[in-house]
Formats: C-alpha cells, structure tokens, sequence
C-alpha cells in the first residue's frame, strides 16, 4: 500500500507541476504584456510595474522567471485582479468554500438516490421497476444540465414559489463569511437568528443540489445494477445459495461488498463530471462560488482570475481523484497486486 500511495502522490504532484506550467504560458498567449497578465499589475502603475520585474524576473531568461512564478505561487501570491485590483488567493477563498459545499451535498445525494436505486433495479431484472429505473437515468442523464436548471427554477421557483430563484442567502440576515460554506459560516456565527438564517439557507441550497446530483445518480444507478448483475452471476453466489444462505445475508454478506468495486472506482470520474457541471450551475443560479467567479473573468477578460480558478478546479478534481483511488486500493488489495503484476 505504501508503494502505491507513493507512486499516486508522486504522479499529483507532477501533474500539479505540469499545470503551473500551463497556467505560466498561458501568461503568453493572453493577449498584452505577461507581466500584467500574471500579476494584474498595469504597466502605467510604472514604480510598482518595475518593482515586480525585478521580482519576477522579467530582466531574466524564461527559465528565471517560471522559477520566480513558481516560487509565488506556491506561496499565495496568485497576483491581483484586473478589474477589482483584490488579491486573487484571498478572493478565492470564500469562493473555494461555496463550490466545496455545493459539489460534496450533491455527491452525498447522488450516493444516496443513485446506489440504492441501482441495487433495487438489479433485483428487479428485466420487471416493470428495472426498466422504468433504467428509462429514468438514461433520460435524466441526456438533459444538459443549463436546460434542467432552468426547467427547474421556471416549475419550483417561478410556478410554485417553493425556492428563491438564485443567491445562497437572503442578505438580509447579514451572515459573516468565513468559509464560504454558508451552512458553516451560519452554525459559526454568533447570531440571535441562527435557526432562521439556516431554514433560509437550505431553501436556496436545495434546488442547484438536485440539479447537480443528478448526471453522478444516473451515472451510479447503471454502474450499479451492472455491478451486481455481474457479481450475482459468480460462482461464490452460487455456492453461497446452495449452502442454503438467505437471500438477503448473500444480498448485503457476499454480493455487495464485492459489487461495489467498480461503484468505488467510478466515484473520481463521477466527481469530474459533477465539477465541469457546477460551473453553469453556479453562473445561472447565481451562487458565489469559483465556477461563477470563472466564467465571469473569462468574459471580463480578468487574465490572473482565469488562471486562479482553473488551477483551483483542477486541483479539486486532482486531489479527489487521488483519494478515491488510494481508499479503493486500500479496500480492494486485489487492486495493487494486479497493478504490479503487470511489470
């Protein structure tokens, strides 16, 4: 385990190396000056503008000043924004917090609707609740997730009046933000109207969570049901029945915990795909969160912004990614030996 787990650390941190790499060059093939595009320091601001490339290296080889940004970035200094003049590092932040607490709510709800659901449909193989299931996630799965948000604010929020149309809380409660979690900046607040602010938060949380939600549950329930199909097929399964087990202990004892493998090995990919989708959820829901902050540099041109949040959601996926494959090699040590079997 330990041979692996280093091999996957090793393999993030060049990948992360890489793309400060990417995000450098990137400060070329943005139109105007590097410098200003890396810092978001303007050249007319001309003492500040020759202090940074002394600092940057700017008077140096290309080689000198990917060391000198290097150096700053892994120290927090991401530069500061073209439009706001704020730091980058400390603005996102907060934002990091939101979008954390939106993806982990619908990865749990996904987990919640999508496994169960699954397993359900595989019980009920080739019935009437398999392929109403399987009819269900194959069309959830085809809506693209801007029509679904939408569809949804214009049935819950404008027809039924259930949910604000957009925000995370009403500004009225005047919640401090420290997170960017609202749910935890609210529990940490010293407020008189905690319960109120909470009950608020929920109701702006709960629709943009749905629709997140639902591409990984669809996702999951066909892994799902394919997985135990495969599993209840084995010969264990067999001889577990004829060892006279009931259904349910071979059910919950011996097919599962082997069916979910391949669940477990997915989760990373379905954790990618719920990332590329949170970036149109929080710009049409008007969440404060880093896919919103991204698409709005993008179109204000906001170059140190852009490259803030692309390292930012990269980085999400990277570190995901890596957790779920060492927990499932850690689970299933079949995962390793037959890695290491192949050198």
């Amino acid at each position: 385990m330990i041979r692996y787990s280093l091999r996957r650390l090793t393999l993030l941190l060049v990948t992360l190396w890489l793309l400060t790499v990417f995000l450098f060059a990137l400060n070329y093939f943005f139109p105007g000056d590097a410098l200003t595009n890396m810092t978001g320091v303007r050249s007319a601001d001309a003492l500040h503008y020759q202090r940074l490339v002394a600092e940057r290296n700017f008077d140096g080889s290309i080689f000198a000043q990917y060391l000198a940004f290097l150096s700053h970035f892994m120290t927090g200094d991401w530069g500061q924004s073209l439009t706001t003049q704020r730091d980058v590092f400390n603005e996102l932040l907060p934002l990091f917090g939101a979008t954390l607490e939106l993806s982990l709510l619908a990865m749990i709800l996904a987990l919640v609707i999508g496994a169960p659901l699954g397993l359900y449909a595989a019980g009920q193989q080739r019935g009437t609740m398999d392929r109403v299931i399987m009819g269900v996630s194959l069309s959830a799965y085809s809506i693209p997730v801007f029509w679904l948000a939408q569809l949804f604010i214009l049935f819950f929020a404008v027809k039924l009046g259930w949910t604000p149309i957009s925000g995370q809380i009403n500004p009225l409660f005047d919640i401090e933000v420290r997170s960017g979690a609202i749910i935890a900046d609210i529990l940490l607040s010293d407020s008189s109207y905690k319960s109120a602010a909470l009950a608020d938060a929920i109701n702006h949380l709960w629709l943009p969570v749905i629709v997140l939600a639902i591409m990984p549950a669809t996702m999951l329930m066909r892994i799902t049901r394919n997985s135990m199909l495969d599993v209840l097929q084995q010969n264990f399964i067999r001889a577990a029945r004829a060892r006279g087990l009931s259904e349910a202990r071979i059910l919950l004892r011996h097919a599962l915990p082997n069916a979910m493998q391949p669940v477990v090995r997915q989760l990373g990919l379905m954790f990618s795909v719920l990332m590329s989708n949170i970036i149109v959820t929080e710009v049409i829901f008007n969440w404060p969160g880093i896919g919103g902050w991204l698409v709005k540099s993008i179109y204000e041109r906001d170059y140190p912004v852009m490259q803030g949040g692309l390292f930012a959601i990269a980085a999400i996926i990277l570190l995901v990614n890596v957790a779920v494959e060492l927990f499932h090699a850690w689970r299933y040590p079949q995962v390793r030996k037959e890695l290491y079997a192949e050198h």
